[in-house]
Order: structure tokens, then sequence, then C-alpha cells
């Protein structure tokens, strides 16, 4: 597996890339009907992908920040680049539900511009996959968004130019290269909130660009960390704070003989 991934890699930096034109009018369009205020990281992340994008050499970049802090948006401009240049898109999600979501957001962002978007899910019948996957063969589908299935054998595409890999810490290794080894010349933005150790190192040691987005949304408080000894009472005291304000809560508790015990 890792002689195989130095391979593919090796090659990637050989070969030459797309190189995206810069910015269409449409593009501007689109970007000023974003109904939000970007983050300074947010803009210095796009500035990245489109720079990216515009040199020959194949994209990889890794995309970080929590979830909320504008991730999808940076993927939907870099899509949306992608296709005015006549490339073809695919979004490969870890769950049907987020392929469902990510397709409802594309739509939203891209009405009123002349861009096919389509899922390929559980959700869709047989008939329904299959007339999908023939509008990529053909280059009829711009956008395409799926789970595994956009991994199976039987996809093919007419031009894929940017790969958009959301959650690429629930992917196995595999699975993430097997969509680069479709075209070693496309473009990848990878996306996660957690990356897994592996990806970051290859970011630290520069096999791969990274950009990360600390900068929480506007009106919206950062996230808060704390590390302390375990202690009963400020345990009780966080839980009750949070469904005081009618939050949720999520408890992992690293002992199952135990756990019955915390739960009562």
């Amino acid at each position: 597996m890792a002689e195989g991934l130095i391979k593919l890699y090796a090659e990637r930096e050989a070969v030459s890339g797309f190189a995206f034109p810069e910015d269409t009018p449409w593009q501007r369009d689109l970007e000023n009907s974003f109904p939000y205020q970007e983050t300074p990281d947010q803009i210095q992340a796009i500035a990245a992908v489109k720079k990216d994008m515009e040199r020959p050499r194949p994209m990889d970049r890794l995309l970080c920040g929590d979830v909320g802090y504008g991730k999808t948006e940076v993927a939907i401009r870099a899509a949306f680049k992608a296709v005015a240049s006549s490339k073809q898109v695919a979004v490969l999600v870890p769950t049907t539900i987020l392929a469902q979501q990510h397709h409802r957001t594309f739509e939203e962002r891209f009405e009123g511009f002349p861009i096919n978007i389509a899922v390929a899910s559980r959700f869709q019948s047989q008939a329904e996959v299959s007339r999908t996957l023939k509008g990529v063969k053909k280059g009829t589908v711009d956008v395409i968004i799926g789970t595994h299935r956009l991994l199976s054998k039987d996809v093919t595409f007419k031009a894929l130019g940017l790969v958009i890999v959301d959650e690429e810490q629930r992917f196995g290794v595999a699975q993430k290269e097997r969509l680069k080894e479709l075209s070693t010349n496309v473009d990848v933005l990878t996306l996660s909130a957690t990356p897994i150790p592996r990806t970051l190192h290859m970011a630290m040691v520069g096999v791969r660009d990274m950009s990360v987005i600390e900068t929480p949304p506007e009106d919206r408080y950062p996230i808060r960390t704390y590390v302390v000894e375990y202690d009963e009472q400020l345990i009780r005291q966080a839980i009750l704070r949070e469904l005081a304000r009618q939050g949720q809560v999520y408890f992992v508790h690293n002992r199952v003989q135990s756990i019955d015990y915390v739960y009562s």
C-alpha cells in the first residue's frame, strides 16, 4: 500500500495538470451571492485553492476547519471554477445523508446557473443511478455527489477535473486514492474537521498543501476545549449548564465495565 501511494504521488508531481483560467464574471456573480461575510481564514483558503487550480501542477490541498466554519463554501467555489472550464466535479462523502445535504446546498448556491448537479445514493432507484452514471460518462452531468458508489469500477468520467473529498478521515486509504487513480492529473481538495495523523503528516512534510480555517463565523463563539483531571462534580455542572440552555451533550466513557454506573 505505502509503495503504491509513493508511486502515485510521484506520478502526480511529474505530470502536468489542467491549469484553470482566472475567474470569470459568472464566478464573481456566484461569490457575490454568498449571503454571509467571509471570514479572513475563508478568504485566504479560497485564494490558495484558486492559485493551486490555476497552476499546471495537480492540486492536492487539505482544508481543515471546525464544523460550520465555512469549508463547504470554499469547495463550492472551487467546483464552480472547474465547471466554468467545462470540467466535471466529483464530490465524495461518507454517508447518504451528507450526500443529500450537499446536493441541496450545491443546488441552492448554483441556482440560476446552467450547471447540472446529480447525486448517486441509496435513496435513488437503480434506474435513476444508471441514468446519472450515463450522464457522467457522456459529460452531461457537471457535478456528481455520492458515497463509496463513486469509487466503483463502472463509474467513468468524460472530463474529470476536480475531486472533493469531505470528511476524509472516514474513508480508508485505498478508497481515497481510487479516485486519484482515475486520472493522475486531477485536482483534489480534501475537507476535514479532524484529519487523521497520516494526512496531517503528509501536509507537514510537504507532500500535500494545507489551509486552516480557524476564525469562527460572525456572531458565533469559538469552540473551547478543556483538559482537566476527572471530576464528577465538574462534569455534572457542565452537563446541567448545557441542558439548561436547551442544548445536547455527548458523553464518551472509556470503561465498558462501569458505563452503567456512570449512566445512573
